[in-house]
């Protein structure tokens, strides 16, 4: 059997061929070339690429839309605890507004007004900031966009101790300009 054949039968399978290209380069005791760890790379990340791609596609084709903006919302909220800036931002604003904007200011372009506050990234953005979504095309209404609104809502509701309504007024993945997220204090 060629290695074409063996590495289709082993993806029926649902073992990754390029992992056990890696493992077995350990196991025979072969190192690398700095190029072959690129390749593998290249390749692991375009696995993952269109392995997002179909479980968006497929929660696009088989869940509602609720359903679909709860499971994404909770990445969110995952992102939000898992990266310290984030959640420096809520933890060091002390259930203040007024501080809570004054940190928000460090990374992002932020305003209150009267019972909002306006959250936005930049006026023109020239790139959606997510890892996950740089490698996708953008929708018209990009379910995407429900992560980083969770994830605003999360630092809201870490910082200040109750619950928040927080709408994307305006995001690149959906054809925007820029991102902009309006947080509803009342």
């Amino acid at each position: 059997m060629d290695r074409k054949s063996f590495a289709q039968k082993l993806t029926l399978l649902g073992i990754c061929p390029f992992m056990i290209q890696n493992m077995t380069g350990s196991i025979n005791g072969t190192t690398n070339t700095q190029e072959d760890d690129i390749q593998i790379i290249k390749s692991q990340k375009q696995f993952i690429e269109n392995w997002l791609n179909d479980l968006l596609d497929s929660m696009n084709k088989h869940l509602d839309r609720n359903t679909r903006e709860k499971i994404i919302g909770e990445c969110g909220v995952a992102c939000f605890n898992r990266h310290q800036f984030k959640k420096d931002i809520a933890l060091n604003s002390k259930g203040n507004l007024d501080n809570l904007i004054e940190n928000y200011k460090k990374n992002f372009e932020v305003w209150k007004d009267q019972n909002t506050v306006h959250i936005r990234y930049g006026e023109v953005s020239n790139k959606c900031y997510c890892p996950a979504a740089n490698y996708r095309n953008p929708k018209p209404d990009d379910i995407h966009c429900e992560c980083t609104r969770n994830t605003h809502k999360a630092i809201f509701e870490t910082a200040l101790g109750r619950p928040f309504n927080v709408e994307i007024a305006e995001s690149l993945r959906r054809g925007g300009k820029t991102c902009h997220f309006i947080v509803h204090l009342a």
